[in-house]
This record gives structure tokens, sequence and C-alpha cells, in this order.
């Protein structure tokens, strides 16, 4: 097989293989974008000799997570669609870095407070996160199960 028909094959064609650079190429610039919004947060609390805020590092560790993955996931040649369990974990640890700063920051009067109008922008980036990876989860369990080749879900050997 060539190049394009091994990238496409596991993809859903040539409009899947593109559809899921571009999501994936999306989930590493946000993720990216939430260690720097939130990774400043941490470095000011080192420059200061505070304790780190758990919350924060939460959502770098998460940040980190997602970024690598999307990283990892953009190779052409890694059948992403049966790693789908992964982008459920991630879609969920997304779900709690939206939760935890939503709640913290959507109804917050920022009143000219630029660090809070950065953190309420912080949580339409994690928002924006949370939902691409609902997205690549969706489209991970659809090619799954699509490109099962009709064999049993468990061990792949009987045909069903």
């Amino acid at each position: 097989m060539t190049w394009k028909e091994t990238a496409t094959s596991n993809h859903g064609g040539v409009l899947g293989f593109i559809v899921h650079i571009v999501i994936r190429f999306f989930q590493f610039v946000l993720g990216l974008t939430v260690i720097g919004l939130y990774g400043s947060d941490l470095n000011a609390a080192r420059i200061a000799h505070k304790y780190a805020d758990g919350r924060e590092v939460y959502a770098v560790v998460v940040g980190t997570l997602s970024a690598l993955t999307a990283l990892v996931f953009m190779v052409p040649f890694i059948k992403t669609h049966r790693l789908f369990p992964w982008d459920i974990i991630m879609f969920f640890l997304w779900v709690v870095v939206f939760g935890i700063f939503g709640h913290m920051y959507i109804k917050a009067n920022a009143a000219g407070d630029a660090g809070i109008t950065r953190m309420k922008n912080a949580v339409w980036v994690d928002l924006a996160n949370m939902l691409l990876w609902l997205i690549s989860s969706a489209f991970g369990a659809f090619m799954f199960f699509k490109n099962r080749g009709h064999m049993s879900l468990h061990t792949g050997r009987a045909k069903v």
C-alpha cells in the first residue's frame, strides 16, 4: 500500500483524513494554549514563593496530555480509531477542567481585572478543547465499529 492509501484507509477516505488532521491540529494548538494560559499563573506563584494551585496544575497536565496525544495521533499510519477510548478519556478530562474553571470564572465580574478576563477566556478555550475531543472520540468510535469488518468485538476472529 502507498502512503496515501494507508493514511486514507485508516480515517475514512481523503475527506476523513483531512478532517482528522485538522481536528488533531486544533487539539494540539489549543492544548499548548491551555499550557500557556494556566502555566503563567503557576510561574507567577513559583516566583512569589507560593504554592501552586492544584486546579491549575491539573489543567496544565491535561493540556500537556492533549497536545502530546494530538501530536502522536496526527501520524497517518496510526489507526487512531482503535484508540478511541483514549479520546473518550481525554474528553472527560476536559469536562473536568471546564467544570472547575467554568464554575470559578464564567459568572465572575472582571471589572477591569486583566487576570480575571484572561481566565474567562481560558474557560472558553477549555470548552473548545472539550468539544474537539468529543468530536474526535465520536468519529473514532464510528470508524472503529464501521471498520471492524464484521468480526467479533473481543477477539476479532469470529465473523458476525
